[in-house]
């Protein structure tokens, strides 16, 4: 199991090294300039869009509802234990290579939701089916429908043994049990016939729940962190000129820290960040797809504000309590890092830690379940989706007593595998969404 452990390991690196990396930013760095900015100049129409979408078009789900699946699914434990490991291992930098990433990353998320409703289906259930799989093999055209199978298995596999189950439900019983002593066995009972309870329902049970958590655990999490902040307000200008000297200069070393090169910055701030906001992993648009709206570009300007509040907002939060309480320097790592920020500056600050970890991994668990459902449904058909969706609860219950850490190498390897596919997509289909986009625009000007 060791060497299995090592080779599986090897092949991450591989594929979640620079070539990847590079191929996911400057993808986004393309649509940025052909799309003239968009995500600077139009976030604020996208704001209101969030919350103001007129919701006219065919779709299983509101504007807000798809965004709040998706968001349920990029926000979690990454926010929290994912930004601690950047900073620790890449120095307060990392957080500056996360914020570049994630500006570019919202114009590849724009395209991504544009093309989702574009090529979206109705399936034999009557329900919206959309993303990568059917943007692949109905806009590149049938010839590519390999690459759409290619990115279908992929996504399965991160679902159901990857970042959709197995990590969530672990820190979520880890969480429980080391805060409130409860027993694995009874939160890995609780939360699994959650779990059977909401998804049995399908993307409108899903969008029902995440609509009302997601905008409370982010609610919460934003006073908490908040609050860190201002007992620390006076560290807060260092605490950005250091993210800002840090991203160009290496990081001394001290306390527990081993000190950071700018490239281990740069590599950890972008892979963090990717792996945070999932911006060109293809994800999120198969959950933008549902999504009851008349123009695609519409749906595009929602979808890209999930990388704004996911990386921009709660990720800087989280990077900044670390760094303005000095815990980056210190011992501790991961979750506990973030601990001990919120222990510094909040009355029971673990337990409310805890309390938006849990919520965090809870709703990942079920914006992963529909894109598995939506994997397995180009891949089988509508008949499949029973037999998945009591697969997908069996493994919530089993993967709290499952620590195998070659199952997680081998999830983080079909999740960089999602993107390629995606990613040659998108590139492909550079102009259709130039031309979507001018189409939308234009209709803006003359309906004002």
């Amino acid at each position: 199991m060791h060497m299995l452990e090592q080779w599986l390991e090897s092949v991450n690196r591989f594929v979640w090294g620079p070539p990847l990396l590079i191929l996911l930013v400057g993808t986004g760095i393309l649509f940025t300039f052909r799309l003239g900015l968009l995500q600077v100049i139009r976030l604020p129409l996208a704001l209101k869009l969030v919350f103001k979408a007129k919701n006219e078009g065919e779709g299983d789900v509101t504007s807000f509802g798809s965004l709040a699946t998706a968001l349920a699914a990029t926000i979690g434990t990454g926010n929290i234990v994912g930004v601690a490991t950047a900073i620790k291992i890449g120095g307060p930098g990392a957080l500056f290579w996360m914020w570049l990433a994630a500006f570019f990353g919202m114009a590849t998320k724009y395209a991504e939701g544009l093309l989702a409703v574009k090529y979206r289906k109705i399936d034999e259930n009557g329900q919206i089916s959309g993303g990568p799989m059917y943007y692949i093999e109905r806009g590149l055209g049938i010839k590519y429908k390999p690459l759409a199978v290619f990115f279908s298995v992929s996504g399965l596999l991160v679902a159901l043994f990857g970042i959709g189950s197995f990590p969530q439900i672990n820190a979520i019983v880890s969480s429980t049990q080391s805060s409130l002593g409860i027993p694995v066995a009874v939160t890995a009972g609780v939360v699994t016939l959650l779990v059977a309870l909401v998804t049995i329902g399908g993307i409108k049970s899903i969008s029902h729940v995440t609509t009302k958590v997601v905008p409370l655990m982010a609610i919460i999490y934003l006073i908490s962190s908040g609050i860190v902040l201002i007992v620390y307000a006076d560290q807060i200008p260092h605490a950005i000129s250091l993210v800002f000297h840090s991203a160009f200069n290496a990081t001394a070393a001290g306390g527990g820290f081993l000190g950071a090169t700018v490239m281990m910055a740069i590599r950890n701030g972008i892979a963090r960040g990717v792996f945070s906001n999932e911006s060109g992993l293809g994800s999120a648009p198969i959950a933008a797809a549902a999504a009851k709206v008349k123009w695609p570009a519409e749906q595009g300007l929602v979808s890209m504000t999930g990388t704004f509040f996911d990386t921009i907002i709660i990720c800087s939060l989280t990077g900044l309590t670390l760094i303005v309480t000095g815990v980056w320097n210190g011992a501790v790592d991961g979750a506990q890092m973030t601990q001990a920020a919120f222990d510094a500056a909040l009355p029971y600050g673990s337990m409310i830690l805890m309390i938006c970890l849990v919520l965090f991994a809870f709703t990942t668990i079920l914006g992963w379940n529909y894109y598995g459902e939506r994997c397995i449904v180009y891949l089988f058909g509508v008949k499949s989706i029973l037999p998945y969706r009591i697969v997908f609860i069996v493994l919530i219950g089993l993967g709290a007593f499952i620590k195998l850490e070659a199952i997680w190498l081998l999830s983080d390897i079909a999740n960089g595998l999602m993107a390629l596919p995606n990613l040659v997509a998108l590139l492909g289909l550079s102009g259709v969404v130039a031309a979507e986009t001018r189409l939308y625009l234009k209709h803006m000007k003359t309906h004002k």
